[in-house]
């Protein structure tokens, strides 16, 4: 008897609960991935996420190969096809039953209603979230809207339950498996090579960061100069890691201060749980990931949609050193740091008074981390459209943020090197030069206007 394993975005051999039930008692296990490159398109999947992709299913390949476990991809085209595409296969390889993790996006939601239905053979789901979106909820059976009770019941359900992490399955003996075709090139990509996809190294990766940087995570994660944060979040993408590994090893590495939401660990753990905040919401409210905002009275806004302005922000010429730093580094390098993705969100919509949707694609089309979830409610959050959102007249001034976070200049100096002549506040405020735009807006002016723009739907 031969049973299947579903790869999806959990593209791993260690921690990966399908995998381990599937292997528990059979000794013929496949498994396999449906490459869908027009669902890819659809979902605006960055260059680099693609080669990323492409990259970690190679390395996954090699793998699964040396515990005897064979990988096919097969080119699906859509998640449309999967039910016919693992029928043609079950049919040709003699398998049994299929193995998949669940997934909670509205998309995934219906491919699998679809191959339950259609599927000729028994489709287990099973569940590989830190929290399961049906798990957590208030006393009163509603999902949480609001982060930080939501924050603290997830703390209590893992001290409480402290999660397992599984190892990766025991070798099947006979016969001996070489690695899959390399997986072929499916759309425009762009280099990924600087970020590691082999799950290997990402755990070499996490056991770094949880030794050496997480006891000062708090201290130095806003500074885009410092080597501060955990850079994992590219591999939680793809599952090529698990949030079960990561709390594991943040308690082997820091102890009870992971519990303490206040502590440079129990700052990292809060990032973790807004990551699975965002996947509860787009469960839970699905009208967040079909382009609707999540205060339904803010769709009444009147976003002016400036197509220069929009361009310059996009393109990195806005006369903010700070803004235009960081979208050069996510145009450079396919990555921004989390604190510029704030600053950049909030310039967007509230000094250019820009729908964020605009942004939310644009990042989609450029990140190599893009989880859809987390890049929705970032955007909604930063646009005060969404759960938890910051208060609209919160708006960031992206001079003074500079000043705060790149006091010294040094970050702004690496991707905007026309200003790397200037010294100490000039940074932030350069002088009208022929080689850098002056500010295409006031910040001042263009706070009045958007504070005006909430205040009408408000009254």
């Amino acid at each position: 008897m031969t049973v299947l394993v579903w790869f999806r975005n959990d593209l791993r051999s260690l921690d990966h609960p399908a995998l381990n039930t599937a292997c528990k008692d059979q000794q013929n296990v496949r498994a396999v991935y449906l490459l869908c490159p027009q669902q890819l398109d659809e979902h605006v999947t960055a260059p680099i996420r693609r080669h990323f992709l492409r990259r970690a299913l190679d390395e996954l390949g090699q793998q699964l190969a040396a515990i005897g476990i064979p990988l096919d991809i097969i080119n699906a085209e859509h998640f449309e096809r999967a039910p016919r595409c693992l029928n043609d296969y079950c049919r040709e390889h003699d398998v049994s039953a299929i193995y998949a993790h669940t997934e909670w996006l509205v998309d995934e939601i219906q491919r699998d209603k679809d191959c339950a239905a259609k599927l000729e053979l028994p489709l287990h789901l099973i569940d590989d979230s830190l929290l399961s979106p049906l798990s957590i909820g208030k006393a009163d059976g509603l999902p949480y809207k609001v982060f930080t009770p939501f924050s603290r019941r997830c703390r209590d359900a893992l001290a409480a339950e402290f999660p397992r992490v599984r190892r990766r399955p025991a070798a099947k003996t006979p016969p001996q498996i070489t690695a899959a075709s390399p997986c072929p090139i499916f759309g425009e990509e762009k280099d990924s090579s600087a970020w590691p996809a082999s799950e290997e190294a990402v755990l070499r990766q996490l056991r770094e960061f949880c030794a050496e940087r997480a006891g000062d995570y708090k201290r130095h994660r806003d500074f885009p100069e410092i080597e501060g944060t955990s850079r994992l979040s590219a591999a939680l993408a793809l599952g090529l890691i698990s949030p079960r590994q990561c709390l594991a090893r943040l308690q082997q590495e820091c102890g009870e201060d992971i519990w303490d939401s206040k502590s440079d660990a129990g700052t990292w753990l809060n990032e973790l749980l807004w990551r699975e905040f965002y996947r509860h919401v787009a469960y839970h409210f699905p009208r967040v990931v079909k382009g609707r905002a999540f205060q339904s009275a803010t769709e009444a806004i009147p976003w002016p949609n400036d197509q220069a302005l929009y361009d310059a922000w996009r393109e990195g010429r806005t006369g903010y050193p700070i803004v235009d730093a960081a979208m050069r580094q996510l145009a450079q390098t396919g990555w921004m740091h989390n604190r510029l993705r704030m600053i950049t969100a909030s310039f967007l919509c509230k000094d250019l008074q820009i729908d964020w949707r605009w942004g939310e694609r644009h990042f989609l089309e450029n990140l190599i981390d893009a989880d859809f979830a987390s890049n929705n409610g970032g955007w909604q959050w930063a646009a005060s459209t969404g759960t938890d959102a910051a208060p609209y007249f919160r708006i960031f001034n992206p001079t003074t943020q500079g000043q705060r976070f790149d006091a010294d200049g040094h970050f702004i100096r690496r991707y905007v090197p026309e200003l790397a002549g200037l010294q100490g506040k000039q940074i932030h405020q350069p002088p009208v030069s022929p080689g850098y735009p002056a500010p295409i807006v006031d910040h001042k002016e263009r706070r009045n206007i958007t504070l005006a723009l909430f205040k009408a739907i408000r009254d």
